[in-house]
């Protein structure tokens, strides 16, 4: 008969980083349904003075920005020996903003602590 401590195991999970750079990118409906369709477009990147532009080849045009977050996620896989390997932990994901959507809204510059408790009165 297997003790409670022995039932009780869980999965066990082992730190095994690849040592692969991990990128997450959210892609939104509408070019995700271009690249699951049967015959999927090339797509170009392209830098702009601003962020970086993802192109499909009928103009359709996306901004890369960047979204810190403060809850890690981490990448699992199967491990050999049983369980789970923890091969990355990521901070932070790549989202795609339509481009007619990115210039209309207003790039804030950031500013410091003061200025934010108490500039907004002056």
């Amino acid at each position: 008969m297997l003790s409670t401590q022995e039932a009780n195991k869980g999965i066990p999970l082992h730190h095994a980083p690849s040592g692969t750079g991990y990128k997450l990118l959210e892609l939104p409906p509408e070019l995700l349904a271009l690249l699951e369709s049967d015959d999927p477009p090339t797509l170009r990147l392209e830098p702009s003075p601003t962020a970086g532009l993802l192109k499909t080849p009928d103009n359709k045009t996306w901004s890369l920005r960047q979204k810190n977050t403060s809850n890690a996620l981490i990448l699992l896989q199967a491990a050999e020996q049983g369980g789970l390997d923890a091969v990355a932990t990521v901070h932070d994901t790549t989202e795609l903003v339509p481009e007619a959507e990115a210039a209309a809204a207003p790039i804030v510059a950031a500013r410091g602590k003061w200025h934010e408790r108490f500039g907004k009165t002056r």
